[in-house]
């Protein structure tokens, strides 16, 4: 099992239950692809480091999870085409 972290950034201008669905929806694509969450870190709401489709805000989440190493390609093909997420990054942590 590998360790990864996906960072997430989600629309700003969506209400708390649809950021909240969000996020929770993210959490099940990687227990469905056979990952574990261990931690969910929430940095709240933080100005871009450059306008995302006119947008200057944005939610930061930090889902630390472990998994077999095809898991982040499944879910970035999922986290892809989810419309309230504006970014994404998953990467691989070092033992």
């Amino acid at each position: 099992m590998n360790k990864y972290e996906l960072a997430l950034v989600v629309n700003a201008k969506i209400e708390d239950e649809a950021r909240t669905a969000t996020v929770e929806k993210v959490k099940e694509y990687i227990t469905r692809f056979g990952g574990t969450v261990t931690n969910v870190d929430e940095w709240g709401k933080k100005r871009l480091a450059y306008d995302i489709q006119k947008m200057r805000e944005g939610f930061y989440y930090f889902i630390t999870f472990e998994s077999e190493s095809n898991c982040p390609n499944e879910l970035e093909q999922n986290v892809r085409i989810m419309e309230p997420v504006i970014r994404y990054l998953c990467i691989r942590q070092d033992a």
